[in-house]
């Protein structure tokens, strides 16, 4: 599995398969848009914290999910019933960027190869981790089960589970399959496509503090057939053995405020009545029968067919068939008793290698984390001696410089006090001898004006008294 940086289609890991997280700012899924009736994805689902992702398979898309990183759970996944096939083995992984957008894994891994590459690890996205020891199991909403065999690898990614107690795993499976396959599905022909959208709604209730337990699953069927019909479904936590049929209209209102699931809600309110009441019986026929009465009803069919073929057979050869019937189912059941036993035995033998292999390399990534951090301060140390010891031996230069400055500065200061006396003592006479000349300029100046004015008032005072 793979996926891109939040905007880049990433490559093929194992040609197995690849993923997109599709920007935020994107309308619609890209390029998954195709698995949305109308090709428009449901309405209302807008809060920051949810993140699109467009699931894809040898670079082809297969469903679209949208991701809850607060809530560390998928919110639902869309996608198109085409053929269902047997449940495949199951191998899970995560999607690094949605914890480190900038690391170099560009596609989906195993929790174990994404040890010293993935900063904040589990940030924003459950891991496998969390699952262990927490008496939960991880449940796919688009069921592997519901894809052709080579998508099965597709759904099995932390991004379309959410956690769900074995006895709910068990028995979401088995109800989804069985409605789907034997009820929506055959009301679906001719060429029409039946669009699935597959949710959880989050509760309070966390796992490990850290992974939200759905208070309830829900399942949103839509058919574009010429006269297009819709039909939803709710599995409670609190009612594992049940579960609720009714419309798409009644379903979004259990949803957040807002939530548009189809575009023009896949017929609304103008369903055929007869289509919806045979759906409805056929779905309540699935919920009504038990496979073990089933199995029993189909067994004693058989012998009954089969007794009609042997009308002739004798009164000993049917005594003995009657005991021998007893004796084959017990042989059945202690069989199945011991392939169980098998299957059980392997399983917990591979979950304590998975474990202890998860221990060790977690040990080794705390090993390895230490030396690189004890190496990465060393060499820091090392590489700012040099550096630090050229910063003091320029700093002692510099002072013996200054020293040396400042003792010329203090030398020339002292010398320039008395050679200064002396030359203003020596300029003395000098001064006065060249000052006289203009002394005596400036006294003959102050007489010759004087007799001037004297001269000047004289006359005025003539000239008065000659006008007079």
């Amino acid at each position: 599995l793979s996926c891109t940086k939040w905007m880049l289609q990433g490559q093929i890991f194992a040609s197995v398969s690849s993923g997109r997280v599709v920007g935020v700012d994107e309308v619609g899924f890209a390029e998954c848009n195709e698995f949305f009736y109308g090709e428009t994805p449901p309405e209302g689902f807008t809060e920051p914290f949810h993140v699109k992702i467009c699931q894809q398979y040898n670079k082809e898309p297969r469903f679209a999910t949208l991701y809850n990183t607060e809530d560390k759970t998928p919110l639902y996944s869309a996608f198109k019933y085409t053929k269902a096939t047997q449940r495949g083995e199951e191998s899970w992984l995560i999607e690094p960027q949605l914890d480190d957008p900038g690391n170099d894994l560009k596609e989906m891994v195993h929790e174990a190869d994404t040890v010293g590459s993935v900063n904040n690890l589990g940030a924003n996205q459950a891991l496998i981790t969390d699952y262990v020891d927490s008496g939960y199991e991880r449940g796919q909403l688009n069921l592997g089960s519901l894809n052709e065999a080579d998508f099965q690898l597709a759904t099995y990614t932390l991004t379309n589970a959410v956690p769900m107690t074995p006895s709910l795993s068990k028995s979401w499976h088995r109800d989804v399959e069985h409605i789907v396959k034997q009820a929506v599905a055959p009301h679906c022909e001719n060429g029409a496509r039946l669009y699935l959208v597959v949710g959880a709604v989050p509760s309070t209730l966390r796992i490990k503090d850290k992974v939200s337990v759905p208070e309830f699953l829900w399942l949103a069927a839509c058919c574009d057939a010429p006269e297009a019909w819709s039909v939803g479904f709710v599995k409670r936590r609190s009612d594992e053995n049940s579960i609720e049929d009714l419309s798409v209209e009644e379903l979004e209102k259990q949803l957040p405020s807002g939530a548009r699931l189809f575009k023009s809600n896949c017929g609304g309110g103008n369903q055929s009545q007869d289509k919806m009441e045979a759906i409805l019986q056929s779905i309540n026929q699935i919920q009504s029968e038990e496979p073990i009465l089933q199995t029993v009803a189909g067994e004693l069919g058989e012998g009954q067919r089969a007794n009609e073929k042997r009308g002739e057979a004798s009164l000993l050869r049917r005594i003995a068939s009657i005991i021998a019937i007893p004796f084959t189912k017990l042989l059945r059941i202690i069989v199945y008793v011991l392939v169980e036993v098998v299957r059980y035995t392997c399983s917990f033998l591979w979950y304590v290698i998975k474990q202890f292999g998860n221990i060790v390399m977690g040990r080794l990534y705390s090993v390895w984390n230490g030396v690189v951090t004890y190496v990465t301060a060393i060499s820091t140390v090392l590489v700012n001696i040099p550096r630090d010891v050229a910063k003091v031996a320029a700093n002692i230069v510099m002072g013996f410089v200054r020293i040396f400055q400042n003792t010329l500065s203090l030398i020339y200061r002292i010398l320039s006090v008395p050679g200064g006396l002396f030359l203003h003592i020596m300029a003395f006479p000098l001064d006065t001898l060249c000052a006289t000349p203009t002394v005596l300029k400036d006294i003959a100046a102050g007489v010759g004006g004087t007799c001037s004015l004297i001269v000047d008032a004289t006359a005025a005072l003539m000239s008065g008294f000659y006008y007079i």
